[in-house]
């Protein structure tokens, strides 16, 4: 028995050591536990009924709120229904007040809705109108206009109807007057100058012979990036001009946002069409410039040598600083041969300067062959790049295909540009240094008669 009550004994101290580890160690005694555990358990009881204490006071106090949550959710309820009633109510009031004041206005309603469509016309013709960069502000009353037809509340004036039909006949008279006003332009290169603009009409600004183009959005008037080059005197002109007519170039689509001349000035110049061309347009060029420097070159050597040929030809004695001489020459050194071996010595001659005068004729033949094939292989390369850039993004941008279509065309018509002189000059070539030939197989041919004769 001894062992079973110190075994429950070490048990109870076991399991209290997990609660109470600090008192377990200090109790020296079984009687000194017993009285540790005693007490722990007074203390426990004690925070227990607090805890329970302070759980049942929340308890009342969240039952209080509840209750009054419910309290004021009623009362909300309450009061939305009164103002739907009200609502209700309003729009009754409301759609009486609309017919008795339709009836009023009776046939006004319909010319409320013309003038409506009207101002909105108007407003969008003077946004873009470019005399709005001389009179500013002149669409500000037609918002406001709008808004009061628009409105239940508000009717427009006379005074604002008049006003209406004013700038009307303001954008009328002033789209065929010429004036010129003071005005801050942005400049090509990001700078802005106070200058001296002419407008024209309702179709384009210049100042200092270049042409302006203003921008609704933000009501600025910049100079073009690119300027019309064979209408800017012209232009300069009419700034100066004072009294009488001045000839210059205006673009009649202005009033509708000035197509014709974007398109004019957009259009590239014949050195942006020749960069189109790419790295083929380059090879192309560079061939059609050894082409040219080969023609001009044996063209040169060519006359001076037909020129040599042709004093040759008065001369009584051989001169070997000519072909003609040279071929002579060798007839007056064989004086005693017989008329055939006489022949192929003049013969050899000949072919002997045959290659100095056609020298460069092959080339220049190649030349004219090969440029064409250049420009096709462009129109390849070109259509490559297409394909590609149809693969990347659709066929639905033309811009993202233009360079590929650019340089496949440019390519084709620089090859083409190239190979017709090409061929022109090879043919002047060929007809100085042929006639050159001519005259050697000429003269031999006279030598070996005259030897024949001789016999």
């Amino acid at each position: 028995m001894n062992m079973n009550f110190v075994k429950v004994c070490a048990a109870f101290i076991a399991a209290a050591a997990f609660s109470m580890p600090a008192m377990a160690q200090d109790a020296k005694t079984l009687d000194e536990l017993l009285q540790m555990i005693q007490g722990a358990k007074i203390s426990e009881s004690a925070d227990y009924r607090k805890r329970e204490a302070a759980f049942k006071s929340d308890q009342r106090k969240q039952a209080s709120l509840l209750k009054r949550a419910q309290n004021t959710k009623t009362a909300e309820e309450r009061r939305s229904d009164r103002l739907e009633q009200t609502i209700r109510d309003n729009d009754v009031i409301l759609a009486g007040l609309r017919e008795q004041r339709d009836k009023r206005l009776g046939s006004l309603k319909e010319l409320f809705g013309h003038l409506t469509g009207a101002a909105g016309d108007i407003r969008a013709n003077l946004n873009q109108s470019i005399v709005s960069a001389q009179i500013p502000g002149r669409t500000e009353f037609l918002d406001e206009l709008i808004a009061k037809m628009s409105s239940d509340t508000r009717l427009p004036s006379i005074e604002d109807i008049e006003k209406l039909w004013y700038e009307q006949q303001r954008e009328m008279v002033e789209s065929a007057r010429i004036v010129k006003f003071n005005r801050t332009v942005l400049l090509a290169n990001g700078e802005q100058a106070e200058m001296e603009v002419v407008r024209v009409g309702t179709y384009n600004l210049m100042a200092d012979g270049m042409y302006l183009e203003y921008s609704p959005e933000n009501g600025l008037v910049s100079e073009l990036a690119r300027q019309p080059s064979s209408h800017q005197s012209s232009a300069a002109d009419l700034q100066e001009a004072m009294t009488g007519f001045t000839k210059v170039g205006l673009d009649p689509t202005g009033p509708l946002g000035g197509g014709l001349l974007a398109a004019l000035i957009n259009s590239p110049t014949l050195i942006e069409r020749w960069h189109f061309g790419g790295i083929v347009g380059y090879v192309i060029t560079a061939v059609f410039i050894v082409a040219i420097l080969l023609a001009i070159w044996r063209l040169i050597v060519l006359m001076g040598m037909s020129k040599k040929v042709t004093s040759q030809l008065k001369a009584k004695s051989a001169d070997t600083s000519n072909p003609l001489g040279r071929v002579l020459k060798v007839a007056a050194d064989n004086p005693g041969l017989d008329p055939e071996s006489l022949e192929l010595k003049l013969h050899e001659a000949v072919l002997k300067e045959r290659p100095e005068i056609e020298s460069g004729l092959n080339l220049l033949k190649i030349i004219a062959m090969v440029a064409p094939l250049l420009g096709l292989l462009g129109t390849v390369t070109g259509m490559i790049i297409t394909f590609q850039m149809i693969t990347l993004f659709g066929a639905g941008d033309p811009k993202a295909m233009a360079g590929g279509i650019s340089q496949a065309l440019i390519t084709t018509v620089l090859g083409l540009v190239v190979a017709i002189p090409t061929v022109l000059m090879h043919t002047l070539v060929n007809g100085k240094a042929q006639r050159i030939l001519h005259v050697l197989e000429e003269q031999s041919a006279g030598i070996v008669a005259g030897s024949v004769e001789g016999r």
